[in-house]
């Protein structure tokens, strides 16, 4: 008789969200990541525990890349000196290029 008590469960457990945001290269990969799991998950040829696994990790990586353009946003608004509306905060001619 096995005891299935021992495998950790992973339905319904989000992973952890990153508090800091992904590296340009690590936003590729995670993108990436995703893409190929969106396409496995369509295709349709996996068990329900591997769809689930699967699309628990790309929630997880969706997440991590809406974070990651959040704050590269953030950054182009600082930059520019953007205030959210479009306008810029300062006068033309205060922009650096």
């Amino acid at each position: 008789m096995s005891d299935e008590s021992t495998q950790p469960e992973t339905a319904g457990t989000e992973p952890a969200a990153t508090e800091e945001p992904l590296a340009p290269e690590g936003f590729e990969s995670a993108l990436k990541e995703l893409e190929r799991l969106v396409e496995r998950l369509e295709q349709g040829d996996q068990g329900l525990d591997a769809a689930l696994r699967d699309f628990e990790r790309g929630i997880g990586l969706s997440r991590q890349c809406e974070q990651a353009l959040k704050a590269a946003e953030q950054r182009v608004a600082t930059i520019t000196g953007d205030d959210g509306d479009g306008e810029s905060a300062g006068d033309e001619d205060s922009l650096p290029f």
